[in-house]
């Protein structure tokens, strides 16, 4: 019982407070009316209950369930923590005769027995459910009540009623959408399956509506932001549309492995008209390029706003992008993560098969399995109840279409503890995770008949290397040993040994025997349009001198690892002695890769050699990934929470050629929503300027994101982070 009702007065905006008869709900003002079938009850003989209105207390809720960030008119609660509302009277309730129920409804259908429709109530009936209630405190004709939440409550937005019971009926309040509420999953909750432990994890992977997202290759890496934006309006609404979109039922939204199952297949289109067209044509004329993109809410709320038509394009780090959104939205952890060199494993045998002609070229159209440069998934944060305890913990999603699982284009949750060990056998796709890190690189040469021979096995090219965003830092973080432990080690040899008892076929080639030399290829930072010198470093590591020739082949290739055209072919040969380090340097110009260059610029090298003394062959390949032109953002004034400050965003052409049909995109979450500027041209040393006046609404840290692209030049962005005062 509180001493001073007062303090109970809401401290926000009243929206969310329902009053009877100013309800703008378009159904009937009339409480509705049940009456009992059945004999008369007696005529009451003190003063009817009614309630006058419903005050859903938004701003300490909101700020009690870590939900105000969210830029949303409704209360959003967490599951399993309770949640204040105040009830208003004609008169007092007077708990041992009153009996009151509140009503929470999800869906088209609601039905007690299946937790859509929930009843708690107050006054002289106790009604034992899935939710509790508790009259906090009476003060003169208003109420205070606490609800919570079921621990495994469906996630949703619920409606709310409050239904006076009495001898004559059940008399409920209309339908209003300002009392509507949202449920989410809770990672502040230990009884939640989505709990985390650390609260800076909470912040980091729940709370974080920015990130960055890591590309290039492992040898060069590069990132560019992006804005999550789950907080952003209409985005919440975006993702539940999602799963409504996709006819998952309401039954399957208060378990966590269901709702991220179903997200990895909804955010794609493949099969199910979702969220995003994945192409990796080049031609994107239908729609925007996948490197255009610079955030998840633009997209979401496209398709929200175009009646759940699928929006066109993506590529994985865009799909990876918004799957985050979708969790994070929800309350589930999610992080993005990068795997470099990551197999696209056609046949599920742990192969990867480059083909090679006679003289040691690429056999095109012969290759079908290829390495990606990268690949980014995403990994969300659950218990897993289905799975021994030890594969609780980062759970591996990707909704990038690649191979189907259980008929539907979609990958995960499979534990990354257990791909770690080998132990594939649990649900859900986790052969095929094992296989984008663990693949061998298995080097054949075809003769002139078409037989082929297999010349080198390389088991440490793929899954070189795997990262994610650091907590409270724009760095990376090397999370490869949380997947596959050190290469040729005993462990790294059981969980081989562990998958191969599970059903992943077994090594069984021939390798051909070792040469005794090590062949690399280095490179340094290059940028499109450079000159560049590519080192081969020959390492002899026997007592005899040795004779290398050497056949490497130059392919433009795409970030997925297919190649495009072949723009150069050398020969080199050198001599190396005993326990000697040689080097050779092969020159490449811009005039031979230019003119073949596809998006995202990307050359790979492979090296066939030959040993003349013993015969014995080698192989090795390199992805040389070109960095584009700078793209900066300035920013004019001390950033104010109230006051405008300027943004400018410049780029020059520095090519002798036309830039064509530009987008220009700038972006910051809790600052600004996306804005586009499209640009007909840039003539070669030309330049262009957009700027952009912005008042802060809130102080803070910020991150502005800006992109340039157009069909000729892909992947230019740049970040800022700024601190409003």
């Amino acid at each position: 019982m509180f001493s001073d009702f007062s303090t109970l007065e809401p401290s926000g905006p009243q929206r969310g407070r329902m009053t009877l008869a100013k309800s703008n709900s378009h159904e009937s003002k009339t409480p509705e009316f049940e009456p009992f079938k059945g004999a008369q009850p007696r005529a009451p003989t003190t003063q009817a209950l009614s309630v006058l209105g419903v005050d859903m207390y938004m701003t300490d809720n909101k700020k009690a369930h870590n939900t105000s960030k969210y830029k949303n008119s409704n209360l959003i609660v967490r599951r399993n923590q309770e949640f204040i509302m105040i009830i208003n009277f004609n008169r007092p309730l007077n708990d041992q005769q009153d009996n009151v129920h509140l009503e929470f409804m999800i869906g088209d259908a609601p039905d007690e027995y299946k937790d859509t429709y929930i009843i708690v109530s107050i006054g002289k009936e106790n009604r034992d459910g899935n939710w509790s209630g508790r009259v906090i405190g009476m003060q003169g004709n208003e109420v205070m009540v606490g609800i919570t939440t079921d621990a495994s409550c469906i996630i949703g937005r619920f409606r709310t009623f409050v239904a006076v019971i009495t001898d004559f009926g059940r008399q409920r309040t209309p339908r209003n959408p300002d009392t509507d509420f949202y449920v989410l999953f809770n990672p502040w909750d230990p009884k939640d399956v989505v709990y985390m432990a650390k609260d800076t994890d909470r912040q980091e992977y729940v709370m974080n509506d920015v990130g960055i997202i890591y590309n290039g290759d492992f040898n060069n890496i590069t990132s560019r932001a992006w804005n999550f934006g789950q907080f952003e309006k209409g985005v919440l609404d975006a993702c539940l549309l999602v799963l409504d979109a996709g006819k998952v039922p309401l039954l399957y939204r208060g378990n966590a492995i269901e709702v991220v199952r179903q997200g990895s297949a909804l955010i794609n289109s493949q099969d199910d008209d979702g969220v995003l067209v994945g192409n990796w044509s080049g031609d994107y004329s239908t729609g925007t390029a996948p490197t255009a993109w610079t955030g998840s809410p633009e997209i979401l709320l496209k398709y929200a706003r175009d009646g759940c038509v699928p929006v066109c394009f993506a590529q994985c780090w865009v799909f990876a992008g918004v799957l985050n959104t979708f969790v994070r939205c929800l309350g589930i952890p999610g992080r993005v993560i990068s795997n470099y060199c990551s197999a696209h494993d056609n046949t599920g045998n742990l192969k990867t098969d480059i083909i090679l002609d006679e003289d040691g070229r690429v056999n095109r159209s012969r290759t079908k399995d290829s390495v990606w440069n990268y690949h980014s998934w995403n990994e969300v944060y659950m218990k897993r109840p289905d799975l021994p305890e030890k594969f609780s913990g980062w759970q591996v999603i990707d909704c990038t279409p690649q191979e189907t699982s259980d008929g539907l284009y979609r990958c995960g949750p499979t534990s990354v503890n257990a791909i770690k060990e080998g132990e594939l056998s649990y649900p859900f796709d986790a052969r095929f995770v094992f296989a984008e890190l663990n693949s061998d690189v298995v080097y054949h040469q075809s003769d002139k008949y078409g037989n082929t021979k297999i010349v080198f096995v390389d088991t440490t090219y793929v899954g070189k290397l795997l990262i994610t965003k650091r907590v409270n830092s724009n760095a990376y973080e090397d999370i490869t040993s949380a997947y596959k432990h050190p290469e040729g080690s005993d462990k790294d040899k059981q969980a081989m040994q562990m998958a191969e008892n599970r059903g992943v076929p077994s090594r069984n080639y021939t390798k051909p025997p070792e040469a005794g030399v090590d062949i690399e290829l280095q490179a340094g930072t290059i940028k499109i349009g450079d000159n560049f010198k590519l080192t081969l470093n020959i390492k002899n590591q026997t007592s005899q001198t040795c004779t290398l020739s050497a056949i490497i082949t130059g392919c433009v290739v795409y970030y997925t690892g297919i190649t495009s055209s072949i723009f150069k072919l050398d020969n080199k040969a050198a001599t190396v002695g005993p326990w000697k380090t040689s080097s050779v340097v092969i020159d490449v110009t811009a005039s031979e890769y230019m003119p073949y260059r596809v998006e995202q610029s990307n050359l790979l090298f492979v090296v066939y050699g030959s040993i003349e003394e013993t015969d014995k062959t080698l192989s090795t390949m390199r992805i040389v990934s070109l960095l584009p032109p700078d793209l900066t953002i300035k920013v004019t004034g001390t950033p104010r929470f109230g006051r405008d400050f300027m943004v400018t965003v410049s780029f020059q052409n520095p090519f002798d050629f036309i830039l064509k049909n530009i987008q220009l995109r700038l972006e910051s979450p809790g600052l600004i929503t996306t804005k586009m500027k499209t640009y007909d041209h840039i003539a070669p040393g030309g330049s262009l300027q957009y700027t952009e006046m912005i008042t802060p609404q809130h102080p803070g840290k910020k991150m502005l994101i800006a992109c340039l692209d157009c069909p000729t030049v892909r992947q230019v962005t740049s970040q800022l982070e700024i601190f409003v005062q």
